[in-house]
């Protein structure tokens, strides 16, 4: 059974109470992390050094739409008890149908892992001057030793962590922002939706599968899950007693801990919209036509000769930050989506190393680092409507989540979300096979 936070086990935890708002806190920002990871900003560093503002309105669609997808699965896992790969594996009877679900989820996993990887060591080669290879092995290690915090110490120490963290990708990705504003005049024309060619439908695609992440949608049903799990075992879900079991066992009722959900997605995902808008407008006001900007080597180089080191640095830093939160959270949901649907748990340094041996491979062979940033989001955005549209299913149905069950308007957006993401991919293969 996952540990109980120590939020909930302290004397602040007691049913007459209940723990203050501020200690509900965490998950979300833990999931958040996704939305912040070297895949978002290679997309958009590219995408603002090529296009300037154009993709500005695709930034501010995606977190939007993020915010309610991430509320929807740290919902079901408040109400429920369970993750979505938990749920799913629960209601996909075949098992063929299970491993086939599986087997998409953890390609989308592992093109996660890559980009997180591969994002750390960039960072290290660009601070330190260490090769890729070995920058890839130490962000590893590094992230492996965040699991190992999360598996033995529980939730809350692991949400300190990777909070200090985000604290770091913050300042390092919007310094720049402070120092060369952009054009207020550009960023409102960038909010007309619009693109130029199907190079800015392939980025358009990126950063949406670098901010609706579908591990992110994975991992927050557990993560809160774990966060909130009961003192006392509950018994197997089923909406009545159980649920009622459920909420005496944590102490606090369900409706407080959903209205700390939304401040605790809110709070996210103004953090990550405001840092990924950062940092596309970032390169749009100060790499746009400068060669060879638009990857993050030479990104850095421009933010170094055109702003100075120490605006370099500290994106440097952030990008590290980045790629070393986010692949603990990558990892996290990966080993949820394989225990959930196939019922396997394997232990957690196998599990590292084998999503780790894809993004060394790349590193290895000298694949350009920033092209497989990029296309590792293209193959996340063509995972999203097998995570998304689950979600919006299953936390509809009152036989789940009871009086919590989402309203026809949720739904609908839900609705909405999943069929603009999947004509957005159909778009882009017509794009990309045509050659148009």
């Amino acid at each position: 059974m996952p540990k109980t936070s120590p939020a909930l086990t302290s004397p602040v935890s007691a049913p007459a109470r209940g723990p203050r708002l501020v200690w509900l806190l965490g998950p979300a920002m833990v999931a958040g992390v996704a939305y912040l990871d070297p895949g978002n900003v290679a997309s958009n560093m590219t995408a603002g050094a090529r296009y300037g503002y154009l993709l500005v309105w695709v930034v501010v669609v995606a977190n939007v739409m993020a915010w309610l997808i991430q509320y929807l699965s740290a919902k079901l896992g408040v109400v429920t008890g369970e993750s979505l790969p938990q749920a799913l594996g629960g209601r996909i009877r075949s098992a063929w149908g299970r491993r086939l679900y599986w087997l998409q989820a953890e390609l989308v996993a592992m093109a996660t892992d890559i980009a997180e990887v591969i994002g750390g060591a960039v960072a290290l080669n660009l601070l330190f001057g260490i090769p890729l290879l070995w920058g890839g092995v130490i962000t590893g290690i590094v992230s492996l030793g965040l699991l190992i915090v999360q598996s033995r110490r529980g939730a809350r120490p692991f949400e300190v962590i990777v909070i200090g963290l985000v604290v770091l990708i913050a300042v390092g990705f919007t310094a720049g922002v402070f120092v060369a504003p952009p054009d207020p005049a550009g960023i409102v024309a960038g909010l007309v939706p619009r693109f130029e060619g199907a190079d800015s439908v392939l980025l358009a695609a990126s950063i949406l599968g670098a901010t609706v992440m579908p591990h992110a949608i994975y991992a927050h049903s557990a993560l809160s899950r774990d966060r909130f799990a009961p003192i006392a075992t509950a018994q197997p879900f089923t909406f009545g007693s159980a649920a009622a079991g459920l909420e005496s066992g944590r102490g606090v009722s369900t409706r407080r801990l959903l209205t700390a959900t939304r401040w605790d997605v809110t709070i996210a995902m103004v953090i990550a919209g405001t840092v990924n808008l950062c940092i596309l407008l970032l390169a749009a006001a100060n790499l746009a036509g400068v060669p060879g900007t638009d990857s993050l080597e030479g990104a850095y180089a421009a933010l170094r000769d055109g702003l100075g080191p120490i605006i370099a640095t500290l994106f440097a830093v952030g990008l590290l930050a980045s790629g070393l939160a986010s692949t603990a959270v990558g990892a996290y949901a990966g080993a949820e989506i394989m225990s959930g649907l196939l019922r396997i748990r394997v232990p957690l340094v196998i599990r590292r190393l084998v999503t780790l041996v894809p993004a060394l491979l790349i590193l290895g062979f000298g694949v350009d680092p920033t092209f497989a940033l990029v296309l590792s989001q293209v193959v996340l955005s063509f995972g999203i409507p097998f995570a998304l549209v689950p979600l919006v299913w299953i936390t509809a149905r009152r036989s789940v989540l009871g009086p919590f069950r989402n309203r026809l308007a949720t739904t609908i957006l839900g609705v909405v979300s999943a069929a603009l993401l999947i004509t957005l991919n159909l778009v882009l293969l017509w794009l990309v096979f045509t050659g148009t």
